[in-house]
């Protein structure tokens, strides 16, 4: 379980393009779903936890409203909601990444005799065996 978080961190830091293409498209895709899943599903039951207090309107005023001036508040209820929206979004992608790079690293392995490895690879690693081949004869040789 560690090792999963430590990955997600590393994600969340060194994220790599093709990883950050993903995320945007998956979370773009999902917003309005965690939104709905947020407001509708998780939040009541924090209310009810709460006395009936509704998250998304909680604010700190500034300045109160009069005749001559609007009112001025933080409202870090809406932000609380958007964090929570953020971090079901964030691990969604990191579950959807870390699920495409196990198959991505299998595919690599020219080891692993299930998945079919690319081309590519298969040519580096016979020039691989082929330089260590190289390399203990010219050692036997001395």
């Amino acid at each position: 379980m560690k090792k999963f978080f430590e990955e997600f961190k590393n994600f969340a830091i060194k994220g790599n393009m093709i990883d950050l293409a993903i995320g945007i498209i998956i979370g773009t895709a999902f917003n309005k779903v965690v939104s709905a899943l947020v407001s509708k599903v998780i939040m009541p039951p924090l209310s009810l936890l709460t006395d009936d207090v509704n998250l998304s309107n909680k604010k700190w005023v500034l300045r109160e409203a009069s005749e001559k001036a609007e009112e001025v508040a933080v409202g870090y209820g809406e932000l609380i909601e958007s964090l929570i929206d953020f971090s079901i979004i964030a691990f969604t992608i990191f579950v959807v990444v870390k699920f495409i790079n196990r198959f991505k690293e299998k595919s690599e392995d020219p080891a692993n005799k299930e998945v079919e490895t690319p081309k590519n690879i298969a040519l580096l690693a016979s020039v691989e065996s082929l330089l260590k081949e190289q390399n203990e004869i010219l050692r036997s040789k001395q």
